[in-house]
């Protein structure tokens, strides 16, 4: 009898999301920026105010809201929630269309930057 697929998490979200910002790991803001996550294992489709608690978490690690990997993550993880089906796409694709959906495809510069440094074309 087949079985339904486990929804998917707002930490598989969130870490999804740190992992295509950050795919070495290395950078130690959006591993505090993942932490905040850690215990959220309800389904992604069932936290309400998602833009509220992702801005509570960035705003945790960058309280000035000036660290393009941490706002691209939040950024990232609003994008996922809402097509959770992208997932598993390459980091590029997540981080070009998180762009587009947040910043309406015209990120801060500092973002803007920060994404084509990665090769990012929004």
């Amino acid at each position: 009898m087949p079985t339904e697929p486990q929804p998917i998490s707002l930490f598989d979200v969130a870490k999804r999301a740190v992992e295509a910002c950050d795919p070495q790991g290395a950078d130690a803001a959006l591993g505090d920026f993942l932490a905040q996550f850690e215990d959220a294992d309800e389904p992604v489709t069932s936290v309400e105010n998602i833009e509220e608690r992702v801005a509570i978490a960035s705003e945790g690690v960058d309280a000035n809201l000036d660290d393009p990997a941490v706002q691209m993550a939040g950024a990232a993880i609003l994008y996922l929630a809402h097509r959770r089906d992208e997932i598993g796409d390459d980091d590029e694709h997540i981080l070009r269309l998180a762009a587009r959906s947040e910043y309406k495809g015209e990120p801060p510069e500092f973002i803007a930057n920060w994404l084509a440094d990665r090769g990012v074309r929004v």
